[in-house]
């Protein structure tokens, strides 16, 4: 026959097991869910706003195949990523985004970008910040009328040899193609120092170059303390870094939601937009940071520029292989 009442040991066997369970269950709440990011190329305001129980992972896309990146991406919940990575991923390890946020959301910019992706890929991206490059000139505030106008200031004389471009063959064409010049993109590349992105901005403080191409949200900072700077947004448009949310994990739904809702806070929008920051919504607040009027220096993009400035959609491996020969034979003049 079985003992009515447990023994002594096995009361306290039992407390154990229980206290075991508890432990475990409180461990898993608490557990934190990862969201990796190249944490460079995300203003400190943007990064403020992730939800505390989010874990912050640095992750470089351009080093994807490192078995260090492929660990960490395994393990993420959510990953930021900005459009010129987006070809290091595979969109089937993550979930449709589509059935958390709908494009009622989203303004007519983000959502004509997302049309030009297939079907599949745009079901999972989730259009979360838009960066406008800026043309940021050093001592040559002789330059800033011309730059303002158009790219075509490019090619004076005095900058030969004095310009910092992004190291984008598709940027540096998508540019060429505003200038009104013959022959504009070998032009471009006659002009160039240097083509770097991630030390531009250090390099044109600390050499003799005199104008960088930089996302705006990259140099913002050093525009307020360095009186040698000035940023300049061409009339006739610039190109713009787009960022994207994807997730992989149906079960933090209520955390994106949460945090997504968040940004559209007045005080948030406001210290996004002025570290160079602009959030794709259509509510009418986030709109309002597209018209600005030029005051000063440090303001962004003009509604003149916005309206003239450009995404960089998806390419085809046709379009591929005619950006790459159109870059080769590009001979310097």
């Amino acid at each position: 026959m079985f003992k009515k009442y447990p023994t002594r040991r096995q009361f306290l066997n039992y407390g154990k097991l229980s206290l075991l369970i508890l432990l475990n269950s409180c461990s898993n709440s608490l557990k934190k869910i990862k969201i990796s990011f190249q944490s460079s190329l995300y203003p400190k305001s943007f990064k403020d706003t992730f939800p505390r129980i989010l874990q912050q992972e640095n992750i470089n896309f351009s080093k994807n195949k490192s078995e260090k990146n492929k660990i960490k991406l395994s393990k993420s919940d959510f990953i930021l990523i900005n459009d010129g990575w987006l070809d290091s991923i595979n969109f089937e390890n993550f979930q449709n985004i589509k059935n958390i946020f709908s494009n009622d959301l989203l303004d007519n910019r983000s959502i004509d970008l997302l049309n030009s992706f297939k079907e599949y890929q745009r079901n999972k991206l989730f259009p979360i910040g838009v960066v406008p490059y800026a043309v940021i000139i050093k001592n040559n505030k002789d330059l800033i009328y011309d730059a303002r106008k158009s790219w075509d200031f490019l090619l004076a004389e005095k900058l030969k040899g004095k310009i910092i471009f992004p190291q984008s063959p598709r940027i540096m064409v998508s540019i060429s193609k505003k200038i009104s010049k013959k022959n504009s993109l070998s032009k471009l590349k006659a002009q160039s120092m240097l083509f770097e992105d991630k030390n531009s901005i250090n390099w044109l403080i600390n050499s003799h170059a005199s104008v960088a191409i930089i996302p705006f949200s990259l140099c913002e900072k050093y525009l307020r303390f360095d009186s040698r700077l000035s940023v300049v947004f061409p009339n006739n448009g610039v190109p713009l870094m787009w960022n994207f949310l994807l997730t992989k994990s149906k079960m933090n739904n209520r955390i994106l939601v949460d945090w997504i809702k968040s940004l559209e806070k007045r005080a948030t929008i406001d210290k996004l937009a002025n570290q160079g920051w602009y959030l794709p919504f259509k509510n009418q607040f986030s709109q309002s940071k597209y018209n600005i009027k030029i005051a000063s220096n440090y303001d962004g993009p003009s509604k003149k520029c916005w309206e003239n400035s450009w995404s960089l959609p998806p390419l085809n491996n046709e379009e591929k292989l005619n950006l790459e020969n159109m870059w080769n034979q590009s001979l310097t003049p």
